[in-house]
């Protein structure tokens, strides 16, 4: 964003100037106006042009962000005025970018802006999410802005903690797949050839299963380049379809089916959508804009057209169960607990007894899932090394055969 260098006097008329960083000249104007400091001149700062190396871990983490909020709340409920907690928080945070994003909070704050108007900003919404925005928001409303930042701090810690589960559990197989492909690549390549010129000087017929490897190493080597296009094609084929609403939607439902994979992605999506609904109705946000938010942040199209469907029913009226049991997305515990929190109303409550269950749910598939993709890499990689290797000495075997049918 530009920088803008000013002049002016207060009413007192003292003279002063500063920089400010805003979008626009009229912001710093208005900025200005708000401190009631009568304007002399305001140009944007021409800087010399740096090139700069993007740094490693610029980026506003998961765990900057539940550590500036856990630290924001504690500030707060200490009574230290907003501005001064904000100017505590970008002083000593480490990360660049997150300490910029945290000084323009501050000023748009100083400005006479709210706190939730100024975390909503565009230039901020990489830091602070529309599900935080909004919390903070009914947080202010209801004057319990601390209790909401706690509540905050532990959502997006747990948050994390799950996002980590389901990936751990996807890399692990995506790794030994990949270490098993550039192995099998590697004999093709290199070691197979070597066979090859061997066997071509005896002469005699060679046996289906060398002649097969044989080929392999043989196709791998003249034309390893139209396989490196394949595979980049199909990767950029599948996310170009990704992109697109019918893509989405039929690869997420495909995915949802996918054995132990699929368990592990619906107890995951479970977790999300009623710990963030949970935390959202309890922070006094209102259930159609909580359901409209955790939508947007289920991770899957298949959950989130269930979740709009269940906003649709809501505002017509009806309970969140009924169109979660037709979608047979959610287990049938999950949506007959939800219908006993409508009922008692205690949704939030029920809400985040669901979650609680369902992430220890996600460790014990985790567990499932390694303890069941082990054995079956092991014995892929072995089936496949080891069957070159027989395929390699099938044919030394038949010439030890004819040398000593020849004694």
């Amino acid at each position: 964003m530009p920088v803008y260098v000013w002049k002016g006097r207060t009413v007192g008329g003292e003279i002063q100037s500063g920089e400010l960083t805003f979008d626009s000249q009229d912001e710093a104007l208005q900025a200005l106006r708000k401190k009631r400091i009568i304007i002399t001149s305001v140009r944007e700062k021409k800087g010399d042009i740096k090139f700069q190396m993007p740094s490693l871990g610029a980026s506003v983490s998961t765990r900057d962000l539940a550590i500036f909020t856990r630290q924001f709340a504690t500030m707060i409920n200490a009574g230290l005025p907003l501005v001064q907690c904000l100017d505590i928080l970008s002083k000593q945070t480490e990360k660049e970018r997150f300490r910029g994003i945290i000084s323009q909070v501050m000023r748009e704050v100083e400005a006479g802006n709210t706190l939730a108007e100024s975390l909503g900003k565009k230039e901020n919404q990489k830091a602070f999410d529309e599900l935080y925005v909004n919390m903070v928001e009914a947080g202010e409303a209801g004057g319990i802005l601390d209790d909401i930042l706690q509540r905050l701090a532990t959502f997006i810690e747990k948050a994390e903690a799950l996002k980590r589960k389901i990936q751990g559990a996807m890399v692990y197989p995506a790794v030994v797949m990949t270490v098993a492909m550039l192995a099998t690549a590697f004999m093709l390549i290199f070691i197979i050839p070597t066979f090859a010129r061997m066997f071509t000087g005896f002469g005699a017929d060679l046996p289906l299963p060398t002649k097969i490897v044989m080929g392999l190493s043989s196709f791998l080597r003249s034309f390893w380049w139209a396989l490196l296009l394949l595979i980049v094609g199909t990767i950029v084929g599948i996310q170009r379809y990704y992109q697109t609403e019918r893509g989405h939607l039929h690869i997420d439902r495909l995915l949802l089916k996918v054995p132990v994979i699929g368990d592990v992605i619906r107890k995951g999506a479970v977790a999300r959508f009623t710990r963030t609904l949970g935390t959202l109705i309890s922070s006094g946000v209102p259930i159609l804009t909580g359901l409209e938010i955790t939508a947007r942040t289920s991770g899957n199209r298949v959950i989130q057209e269930a979740i709009m469907a269940a906003r649709a029913s809501i505002r017509e009226g009806e309970t969140i169960a009924a169109p979660l049991r037709t979608s047979n997305v959610f287990p049938p515990m999950v949506v007959q607990m939800i219908a006993v929190g409508e009922e008692t109303g205690a949704l939030d409550d029920m809400l985040t007894r669901i979650a609680d269950f369902y992430d220890d749910e996600v460790d014990t598939a985790v567990d499932a899932l390694t303890s069941l993709i082990e054995p079956i890499m092991i014995v892929f990689m072995g089936g496949v090394v080891g069957g070159m290797v027989v395929a390699m000495y099938l044919p030394m075997f038949k010439l030890i055969n004819v040398v000593a049918g020849g004694q």
